[in-house]
């Protein structure tokens, strides 16, 4: 048999790269279903993508694919394996070794990528290293069926494969995928929170907060509702998968500079007299105008609680949290301390365990912080520390270190272009300054002078105020901007300035059309 007898037409070549990824994802699913869901190779280099990734890159894709950026890179992920795949296929035409080099060494990637994630333990690395043998082998054999349809012998006689054999041989390697990715799911699927969730059912706190006015919010004029839904409220995080952390698995370690260091279990938790408190935040990813930005009662218990009893030693400076995943945030110890500002370590939103993807079993929740250097979900370690001794994941990159949120506010009606009737024509929006408290809300139609808005019943100085103004305008086109003053008597300005490095500022507004 000839070298050429040996050469592999270019499209089945191809198809053995990408068969031989499907095999390998699919291994690698099923042994990360014994271990952890973040050691699958696919997740784990999308989570180390997400670290590399340039802080002005995230920003743009927060605010371009908002919540769904996660899907975008896993989509552009898949996209590029598929044609790294198809390649390790194309130069294998004549042998195979060249394939097999490149399948492997993308295949490390994946063991890297699990090796340097702060979540995992090194027995995690099974879950790649089983992609790569698995990955390796499929391609091995589906290029040795491959090379062998049409073979013939040097008396021209037909000595090879039929070609029957690799579209079998294919389809066993799918059926295999399938049923490896399936058996993957449903193991994992076992392990998963949502159970552990399930049984902890509704949450009762022993202090309430007080109740919601009816007049708290204007949503008959356009405005959202005062406490967002669990399914709306907003999320931005760094996770491309929920992490499965079970309440009955749950701890939470405080040390660092303390008199005492101590571990709580969720049970130690929930045994206590939990207080209930209406809360609205606001993430710093947020632009002018943008949506980033929930109101919910959340239940837990005061942060300060946990740190007078551990003993908070002088000279500390911020708390050092560390979520389930390796994600860590840094906060003003001051601000933990602070009664005042009640600082929670949260395991509910509106009556029920906190959802999945808001940080159950246990998140912290520090009013008037953005979230990046108060708010970490999927919390299980505190370390009272020092600035200097310890930088969170955005102050590495660059981020500002004690992020007060910044009074701003936003026009919900009408919607950008929209065509409405001229004469009395109603607005509304929100505005929020938490931990200050919103005093008023103005705005200006066609730059002419500020006009006072009615402001709904305040709840409370951290949550949002609705606002909402009826004016009289004539046909054509119209431009209206809004800017709130807190009670500090600070006006937003209207200096124009993006989410880096501690949050946008300006005016929003929106042009409609009366007609």
């Amino acid at each position: 048999m000839t070298t050429d007898d040996l050469r592999l037409r270019r499209p089945s070549a191809a198809l053995c790269g990408i068969l031989a990824l499907l095999a390998a994802l699919a291994a690698g699913h099923l042994v990360a279903s014994f271990i952890a869901v973040d050691a699958s190779p696919y997740l784990a280099v999308g989570s180390s993508a997400i670290d590399l990734t340039p802080t002005w890159l995230k920003d743009f894709a927060v605010r371009t694919f908002g919540t769904h950026d996660k899907e975008v890179l896993l989509g552009g992920m898949a996209v590029v394996m598929l044609v790294v795949a198809a390649v390790a296929g194309l130069i294998s035409v004549r042998r195979v070794w060249p394939g097999a080099a490149l399948v492997t060494v993308f295949g490390l990637v994946g063991v890297v990528a699990v090796l340097t994630r702060p979540s995992l333990t090194p027995v995690a690395v099974l879950a790649p290293l089983a992609s790569v043998l698995v990955g390796v082998g499929a391609f091995l054999l589906l290029h040795r069926i491959s090379s062998r349809i049409g073979a013939r012998d040097e008396d021209g006689r037909r000595s090879g494969t039929p070609r029957r054999a690799f579209l079998i041989g294919g389809a066993g390697v799918v059926v295999g995928s399938g049923v490896a990715a399936g058996a993957g799911q449903l193991i994992g699927s076992t392990r998963d929170a949502a159970s552990s969730r399930a049984a902890i059912g509704r949450l009762a706190p022993a202090r309430r907060a007080p109740a919601i006015p009816a007049d708290a919010d204007f949503e008959k004029l356009g405005t959202p509702s005062f406490l967002t839904p669990n399914a709306r409220f907003y999320r931005v995080d760094t996770a491309l998968s929920v992490p499965q952390l079970r309440a009955e698995d749950w701890s939470l370690r405080i040390h660092g500079m303390v008199d005492q260091e101590r571990t709580y279990r969720y049970s130690d938790i929930r045994g206590r007299a939990l207080v209930e408190r209406t809360i609205t935040m606001t993430c710093v990813s947020n632009e002018v105008g943008g949506d980033y930005v929930s109101t919910s009662n959340f239940i837990g218990i005061d942060v300060a609680d946990l740190l007078e009893e551990c003993g908070v030693q002088r000279g500390a400076q911020q708390l050092f949290a560390t979520s389930v995943d390796g994600w860590t945030s840094g906060t003003p110890v001051e601000a933990m301390l602070d009664r005042g500002r009640g600082a929670m370590l949260a395991i509910g939103m509106n009556g029920e365990p906190l959802p999945l993807e808001h940080g159950f079993p246990a998140r912290l929740v520090t009013p008037g912080l953005y979230g990046y250097v108060s708010a970490t979900k999927w919390v299980i370690d505190l370390e009272v520390t020092t600035w200097a001794a310890r930088q969170a994941y955005w102050l590495r990159r660059g981020w500002g270190q004690e992020a007060p949120i910044k009074t701003e506010s936003r026009i919900d009606q009408p919607k950008g272009f929209a065509t409405v009737p001229a004469g009395a024509v109603r607005l509304s929006g929100i505005a929020w300054a938490q931990h200050k408290g919103i005093e008023r809300v103005e705005i200006s139609v066609d730059n002419g002078p500020w006009t006072p808005t009615t402001l709904s019943t305040e709840v409370n100085e951290d949550t949002w105020r609705m606002w909402w103004a009826q004016l009289s305008v004539k046909p054509g086109t119209h431009q209206v901007f809004c800017r709130a003053t807190d009670k500090t008597g600070y006006t937003q300005t209207s200096d124009r300035a993006g989410t880096v490095p501690d949050g946008a500022t300006g005016w929003h507004s929106t042009t409609f059309i009366a007609s």
